[in-house]
């Protein structure tokens, strides 16, 4: 009989010690990780819950490590993260648009190159599904440009949209003072071709394209509220790529989900419902 496990990460703060000062504030994303980890839990997964101070570098790399350790083939993963999103310069030079991008945790970044060496410890035949409420915004002008939408999407007189995007003056400030830290990662050739050996199968189902930012919410990050939304307790009978359209009907238009293949391919992890143990 197969086996889930899932790891559902969320963070409304980053130590300001490790971040040049910025505390990265915000309001839903440890909410996201508890309706995750109980949608999770719901559907048969084991579930495991990180949030804001026990979100660090080292937990969520062991947790991940573990369950690598313990699923086998047909087994499934479930990987959530709502909090900041940032970008560090690519090194190895694995990224068309020179830029890695990262998760904020506690402590540190996690790297997209980290995370994908994780993933890729998974035993060929186990599903992997990964959802990613954050944002990764380019540059100060698409931040800029983002901000200015979000406030006329709120409409007149409503509170300002916060993003779950690093500001890029705290981006550059933290990876000034943890330049020697980051760059031994950032550098090592080994972490860029990870995501092409990963032997399980993986989907990512994330808050935005890579040049979007993912918009937090007084309840749920919208993207996680929609797809609670569309999911409706178990009400959501269709596919993966169904799941992922039916999100993308709900979204505005400066907030596209993606929807992104790595590892090896299955057509038949894709056809199940979502959450299909």
């Amino acid at each position: 009989m197969a086996k889930g496990m899932s790891l559902s990460i969320g963070l409304n703060a980053v130590d300001p010690k490790h971040y040049g000062g910025w505390a990265g504030e915000l309001n839903a994303c440890e909410a996201d990780a508890a309706e995750m980890s109980a949608l999770a839990k719901s559907q048969g997964f084991r579930p495991t819950v990180l949030l804001t101070r026990r979100a660090t570098r080292a937990r969520v790399q062991a947790e991940l490590g573990k369950a690598a350790r313990q699923l086998a083939a047909g087994d499934i993963f479930m990987l959530s993260y709502s909090g900041h999103g940032g970008q560090l310069p690519d090194l190895n030079r694995d990224e068309p648009d020179a830029q890695d991008e990262t998760w904020c945790l506690f402590d540190g970044e996690l790297v997209d190159d980290e995370l994908h060496a994780l993933l890729g410890k998974f035993t060929a035949g186990v599903r992997v599904l990964v959802f990613s409420d954050s944002c990764h915004s380019g540059t100060a002008v698409r931040l800029a440009w983002y901000r200015g939408a979000g406030a006329a999407r709120a409409g007149a007189g409503a509170p300002q949209v916060r993003y779950r995007a690093m500001p890029p003056d705290a981006a550059l400030r933290t990876y000034r003072l943890n330049r020697a830290f980051y760059d031994r990662i950032l550098a090592d050739p080994r972490r860029g071709q990870a995501r092409k050996e990963a032997a399980a199968s993986i989907l990512l189902i994330s808050g935005c394209q890579d040049n979007q930012l993912s918009a937090d919410g007084e309840v749920n990050g919208l993207f996680t509220g929609e797809l609670l939304r569309v999911w409706k307790h178990g009400a959501f009978k269709g596919s993966y790529p169904d799941f992922h359209r039916a999100i993308v009907r709900r979204m505005p238009p400066d907030q596209t989900p993606n929807y992104f293949r790595a590892g090896r391919p299955s057509a038949a992890f894709e056809r199940q419902r979502p959450f299909t143990v």
